[in-house]
C-alpha cells in the first residue's frame, strides 16, 4: 500500500463564493485553474489511479474565522480525480477525513493512503 502527501500552497475557494450567482463562467474558470494547480502540486502520482484510498485533507487557514469544511471540498476531491490520484470522489472509491486550523500557513495539505480493493462486494 502506498501513501502520498502533497502540499497545495493556498487554500481552495470555498464554494459559498459561486452560491446564487448568475455568472457560471467565474466557477468554469476557478474550477479549471484549481485543476491545473492540482495536477502540478500533486506530485509524484500512482501509475494508475488509485481503486480505493483514504484521503485526508487538512486546511491550515490563515485566520480563526469559522468555516464549514465541506464548502472546500468539491475542487481539492475533482482536482485528485483529474490528475489521475484517484479513480473517482465517490463513497465507494475514498473513505474522507477532513482536518481544519488556524495557523495562519494558508495551505492545504492532502493525504492519500491507498486501501487495498476488495473484490468480494
Amino acid at each position: 500500500m502506498q501513501t502520498f502527501k502533497y502540499i497545495i500552497p493556498e487554500i481552495p475557494p470555498s464554494l459559498n463564493k459561486f452560491l446564487g450567482r448568475e455568472n457560471s463562467w467565474e466557477y468554469r474558470n476557478t474550477k479549471a485553474e484549481c485543476l491545473k494547480k492540482m495536477s502540478f502540486y500533486c506530485m509524484p502520482k500512482p501509475q494508475k489511479p488509485l481503486e480505493k484510498a483514504v484521503v485526508t485533507l487538512f486546511f491550515h487557514f490563515k485566520n480563526k474565522r469559522r468555516r464549514d469544511l465541506d464548502n472546500y471540498l468539491k475542487f481539492v476531491l475533482d482536482g485528485l480525480t483529474a490528475s489521475g490520484i484517484i479513480r473517482d470522489a465517490n463513497f465507494e472509491t475514498i473513505e474522507l477525513r477532513l482536518k481544519g486550523t488556524a495557523d495562519k500557513k494558508g495551505i492545504t495539505e492532502i493525504f492519500v493512503e491507498e486501501l487495498q480493493s476488495n473484490t468480494t462486494d
